[in-house]
């Protein structure tokens, strides 16, 4: 009898045949592990955790305050230590009696242990438990160190967290029921099946751990994803450029240019048909270009922001000049690719160049004087181990990446799905979104640095400025009529940052736009889903807490409201173009050759 019969007790009995057959397959599997790791390609060790100068120093601050105010970190320990003894002898109160059932349970809600044996069974009760009374013994060890700079109490309070659920009880097979229970049910097959899943992520990942989110073999780019009708009209190494089919009879004149991030792949707008905002956007009569980066590999060391900007940004709206006729082309930048627009368009302005009529920016951020979530990860610990890895392999590898993103929600994006797989036996889920999130880039050493160092950690662009082409870029120089879109929701770019610096442009023609979730999931929100809302506030002098308080709510989303900005700055309607038609070279269907391209490393 199992929980689902109402007992809270796992069922004993010998082994069957089918569990001591499955047991042996794992050593045929075994034979696998030892060898995917014997090729293994190291990360630099400082990329997988902070210099211990960070815990060192928290240490000595700790004890500093107990020197200063011992009587208040001892009635912490003495707390901890009571509920610890209280817990273990309520636990022995009820063996006591011959009640197999757990004692009072007043801990909080989570939904890691939602299976009813950490309420029912004692022994699971217990262990749940004592993990809730120490994740908070020590959240209060580090409130208890005082006196840290603002930065490093945020990376202590980062690192420490990530700690506590390193070692939540669900992480260990002998200590999760729902484990536990599979296993039985299955003769031991899910386990077999779960190091089949470790094992297939490791060999994707050269040895590194990195866990599957979604089946990869449920997509086919140009199948049933990224299937918006396009052609690729220009390429150079940096980037396709793949002008879309229009959807009208009639489309605006002004030409519309999109440039994704490139830490990750642009079908990001074009996942299906009921999400696509590349689809969308040629429903509203916009002529439509979209830039698909390349993945770099190693002989891409050297390229940088400098590349990205001529042969990337410069290099598409000369094309797009061409095959349209046009002397001026709106354009959107969503987050680096944002970010990197905002440099050009410094860049144009310092030149006296005329091409952008207007720009749009989605999660973009300008001034990284609060890096928000991000700040345990911009520390010169890591951003030197980044350094000293790229200078080794010529880019930073996008697993570094994924995995770093992954921490900032550790729970969702790796211990939940990794009990899933490796210890439930699952599959990973048909899920789109996922599917891309997996499906990263690489970025160029110099790039890299540039960005981490230049941008990230000195702030240049909001500052002083960024020393490029012989030329002070800076913020103020950005005045071209321009809309940011920011998510409520987002850990990547956190709104009033992207507020902030937003408000540092020199322009006077600013929209700013706040849509409810998160860098993805609110930039992504199509019509048809009803689901999130935005805000809208014409006063930019405010500080983002005064506008938000300030704006105005709208059900759904925000495209529309975009849509119809973006309308009064496209010029008049003339007959839709077609990829090709002016005689220009057609090079390939969309979604193009480089988004499946695999670089050398």
């Amino acid at each position: 009898m199992t929980t689902k019969d109402g007992d809270a007790s796992l069922p004993m009995g010998e082994l069957s045949e089918d569990m001591a057959r499955n047991l042996q397959r794992v050593e045929a599997l075994s034979q696998r592990f030892i060898k995917t790791m014997s090729h293994k390609r190291p990360v630099n060790e400082s990329l997988s955790g902070p210099d211990q100068e960070l815990f060192t120093n928290a240490m000595t601050t700790y004890w500093g305050q107990m020197a200063k105010d011992p009587a208040r970190i001892f009635a912490h320990q003495l707390d901890f230590w009571g509920k610890s003894v209280t817990h273990f002898m309520e636990a022995q109160q009820m063996f006591k009696e011959g009640k197999f059932e757990a004692p009072n349970d007043e801990t909080a809600t989570d939904r890691r242990f939602a299976n009813p044996m950490w309420q029912q069974n004692p022994y699971f009760n217990y262990i749940k438990q004592q993990y809730m009374m120490n994740a908070d013994a020590i959240r209060q060890a580090v409130q208890d160190v005082g006196d840290l700079d603002p930065v490093e109490r945020k990376r202590l309070d980062f690192f420490s967290e990530q700690i506590i659920n390193m070692l939540a009880p669900t992480n260990f097979l002998g200590t999760n029921p729902d484990a536990l229970e599979r296993a039985v049910e299955t003769n031991g097959e899910s386990l077999v099946q779960g190091l089949e899943n470790l094992i297939g992520d490791l060999e994707a990942n050269e040895g590194e751990l990195l866990v599957r989110l979604a089946d990869a073999s449920a997509f086919e780019l140009g199948k049933n994803i990224a299937t918006t009708p396009g052609k690729v009209v220009f390429r150079n190494r940096m980037m396709e450029l793949i002008q879309y089919a229009p959807t009208t009879e009639q489309v605006h004149s002004i030409p519309l240019v999109v440039f994704p991030p490139w830490i990750n792949k642009f079908y990001i707008l074009d996942l299906k048909a009921q999400n696509s905002l590349i689809k969308w956007i040629t429903e509203q009569g916009f002529t439509l270009f979209v830039v698909a980066w390349v993945n770099p590999g190693s002989d891409y060391r050297d390229v940088g922001m400098e590349e990205y900007i001529t042969e990337g940004y410069l290099a598409a709206f000369d094309e797009v000049k061409k095959i349209t006729g046009q002397k001026q082309v709106n354009t959107v930048g969503y987050c680096i690719a944002g970010t990197t627009l905002n440099l050009v368009l410094a860049l144009l302005k310092k030149r006296g160049d005329k091409t952008i009529k207007s720009a749009t920016f989605f999660t973009a951020l300008t001034d990284f004087g609060d890096q928000g979530e991000f700040t345990p990860f911009l520390g010169s610990d890591f951003i030197d181990g980044i350094e000293d890895e790229v200078a080794e392999t010529g880019v930073l590898r996008s697993l570094i990446m994924a995995r770093t993103f992954s921490f900032l929600r550790s729970n969702d994006l790796i211990y939940g799905p990794a009990i899933k797989s490796y210890m439930m036996g699952e599959a990973p889920p048909a899920f789109d979104l996922l599917f891309w999130n997996g499906d990263g880039s690489n970025l160029p050493a110099k790039m890299a640095m540039q960005y981490l160092r230049g941008l990230c950690q000195d702030n240049n662009f909001v500052r002083g400025g960024v020393e490029m082409f012989g030329e002070t870029l800076h913020i103020s120089d950005v005045d071209v009529p321009m809309c940011s879109i920011a998510c409520e929701g987002d850990h990547i770019a956190a709104w009033p940052a992207c507020y902030g610096g937003f408000q540092m442009a020199g322009g006077k023609n600013k929209t700013f736009i706040l849509s409810q979730s998160g860098h993805i999931a609110g930039i992504i929100n199509p019509p048809s889903k009803k689901k999130y809302g935005h805000y809208t506030n014409d006063d930019l002098g405010l500080t983002s807490q005064e506008w938000r308080e300030g704006a105005e709510f709208h059900e759904g989303t925000w495209w529309g409201r975009w849509g119809a900005w973006l309308a009064k700055r496209s010029g008049k309607m003339i007959p839709a173009r077609h990829p090709g038609d002016n005689g220009h070279e057609i090079l390939c269907d969309a979604p193009g050759t480089y988004v499946t391209k695999v670089p050398t490393l």
